[in-house]
């Protein structure tokens, strides 16, 4: 369930702009790894190359750094995989902490822009490679026309509008 104020636009444009995308990184990503087979997690494309359950990993840590460095006290950790689903718990849920401050009015400490292009960009190349993986597996995802899903500010979790038109 979505909160009542965010459908109400902020003052802030840039605000509003990259909360409009961490649901759109909600969407994909929850497209991305849903249904996902069993094994997927541990998926070895080849020499170099993350597994999917380690990319999965390193999006909640990316999400978890954004809430840090907008709070103005930057931090990184580097964690280890958990299972799939709770990986994906844990991704769903640093994204909903950070959309949650976002929204909360309180002063960000960076530009939107930095937090754009590094931690909010650096998850949309990655969960573009999860389904790269997932084809690569045998377990493709669907593709579809993002630009007529059912996006909305303030969805982030793993609860997300069925597709309106995949192909």
């Amino acid at each position: 369930m979505t909160n009542p104020t965010d459908s109400m636009p902020s003052s802030d444009p840039k605000r509003e702009l990259l909360r409009h995308t961490l649901a759109t990184l909600a969407y994909r990503g929850g497209k991305a790894v849903r249904n996902a087979p069993v094994e997927f997690a541990d998926f070895h494309a080849g020499e170099g190359v993350r597994t999917p359950g380690q990319i999965l990993a390193h999006m909640g840590d990316l999400f978890e750094w954004a809430l840090s460095i907008a709070m103005g006290q930057q931090k990184w950790h580097d964690s280890s995989p958990l299972p799939w689903e709770q990986e994906a718990g844990r991704f769903f849920a640093a994204l909903k902490k950070f959309d949650d401050f976002l929204a909360s009015g309180e002063p960000v400490q960076a530009p939107f822009e930095k937090l754009f292009q590094g931690p909010v960009a650096d998850a949309l190349t990655h969960v573009g490679q999860i389904a790269i993986l997932r084809r690569i597996a045998q377990a493709p995802v669907k593709g579809e026309s993002y630009y007529v899903a059912e996006i909305e500010t303030g969805r982030v979790g793993a609860d997300q509008a069925q597709p309106k038109r995949e192909f």
